[in-house]
């Protein structure tokens, strides 16, 4: 099992994407969640996702794999602070049109990439209570 630490150097080493504009979307939001604020980050995170699946929609490799590891990276690492500071929500709407297959997919990637095994991961759960 990799550190945190190497982890994290090694995403540092991963290229970034800038993404172009795209127009505004309406965003569902976890029920009882506060609105995000509107900072510009945040609003071209909607957009950018919006983009992202409108083109996914109309061919399956609209994004190349060091794009999506650059996002999967920043999100990873955006959800894990917004948790460890407090965040109740969940990475993704609960209702939302990702399926469970797709969840399990990209769950078992992540736990892949970083070197864990689900017995880790069951391990932490029943530690922290997550």
């Amino acid at each position: 099992m990799s550190s945190p630490r190497a982890a994290a150097a090694k995403a540092a080493r991963r290229p970034t994407v800038k993404a172009k504009s795209a127009r505004p979307v309406a965003v569902k939001r976890s029920p009882g969640s506060k609105p995000a604020r509107a900072n510009g980050v945040s609003a071209d995170a909607i957009k950018l996702a919006a983009e992202i699946e409108r083109e996914f929609a109309k061919h399956d490799d609209a994004i190349s794999p060091e794009a999506m590891q650059a996002l999967m990276g920043a999100l990873c690492r955006v959800y894990s602070v917004q948790v460890e500071n407090g965040g109740k929500h969940t990475p993704i709407v609960e209702g939302q049109s990702v399926s469970p297959t797709a969840v399990m997919v990209t769950a078992s990637g992540l736990l892949r990439a970083a070197n864990l095994a689900v017995f880790e991961l069951g391990m932490w759960q029943s530690w922290t209570g997550r």
